[in-house]
């Protein structure tokens, strides 16, 4: 009898991967919606504050970025899509050891930046110098550091803020300011996490491509000339031409017989040019002395030969 109950029980049992179903999760907006992961449950309340990992590399196909891992909290499920929003970054261990060597200083902070959109964010980041440093120099660097954040942070909302962070645009910004107190070798943000969402609603600006404006044409009457281009360029039909006017015709000819004036050659060019005279070479001192001694030796044979005549 107990062998039959639990074939019986055995049969009744459902399945539970029968009963799930697939969902599409969706990165947010800001990264163009795009879709990250797929998960399964069997009821959508159930995929609410799950958090899913995902390297930038994979949202935006940038081998460059594959050191960053990117957090997303799921945070309503419509149909089958699960639609996701921020919830950090951090940067993978073997990159930030190889930045961290013997011999050097590494300056951290943490800071808590409040976005124009109303939003709470924790930003930790850290530097590096080629030598060790003294303690008030570390001061200086991390009030830089400081100081550029909150007023970045002040005048962006959380996408453009996070945005700026993935592109670097922010360690650049404090590396700037930090060159001026002590040279850093290195600055980045290897970790931020978002304390509290936005809690107002900010349209962000898309940049439009200007579109090229045609020419505007002046008002007022046409003329005659631009009147018949206009009736050359529309052929009609043999009803519609009317009975032009001599004046008109003779425009026509003009247009269509138009061809580009020949320059007249005047009498000046006309004229043969006239021949440069001839320019005497000049000779080196070196054949003048020569000419001089052939001269000297001819009167000397003449002078002999008229001795030799006399006597």
């Amino acid at each position: 009898m107990a062998k039959a109950r639990s074939r019986t029980t055995a049969r009744k049992v459902k399945d539970r991967w029968k009963a799930k179903t697939w969902y599409n999760v969706l990165a947010p907006p800001a990264f163009d919606s795009v879709t990250i992961a797929d998960t399964l449950t069997d009821t959508p309340d159930n995929l609410i504050n799950r958090v899913t990992g995902v390297s930038l590399q994979d949202l935006t196909n940038d081998f460059r970025k594959s050191h960053i891992t990117l957090y997303f909290k799921i945070n309503r499920v419509e149909e089958l899509n699960a639609h996701t929003q921020f919830e950090g970054h951090t940067l993978t261990s073997d990159y930030q050891r190889r930045m961290i060597r013997r011999r050097r200083s590494k300056i951290d902070g943490v800071y808590d930046v409040t976005t124009r959109d109303g939003a709470v964010l924790r930003v930790k980041p850290f530097a590096t110098t080629d030598k060790r440093i003294q303690n008030s120099q570390k001061k200086g660097v991390r009030d830089a550091m400081k100081s550029t954040i909150e007023n970045q942070g002040k005048t962006s909302t959380l996408s453009e803020f996070v945005k700026d962070i993935l592109d670097g645009k922010i360690g650049s910004d404090i590396y700037k300011n930090c060159k001026k107190l002590y040279p850093v070798k290195r600055i980045e943000v290897y970790k931020t996490e978002v304390v509290s969402q936005p809690t107002i609603m900010i349209e962000e600006k898309k940049q439009k491509k200007e579109e090229a404006k045609e020419p505007e044409k002046k008002e007022g009457k046409p003329t005659k000339k631009e009147k018949i281009t206009e009736e050359i360029k529309e052929p009609k039909t043999k009803e519609e031409i009317p009975k032009e006017t001599k004046v008109e015709e003779e425009i026509k000819k003009e247009i269509k017989t138009e061809k580009p004036k020949e320059k007249k050659i005047s009498k000046e060019e006309k004229k043969p040019k006239a021949k440069k005279p001839a320019v005497k070479k000049i000779t080196s001192k070196k054949d003048t002395k020569v000419k001089a001694t052939t001269a000297k030796k001819t009167t000397k044979e003449k002078k002999s030969t008229l001795k030799s005549t006399k006597k």
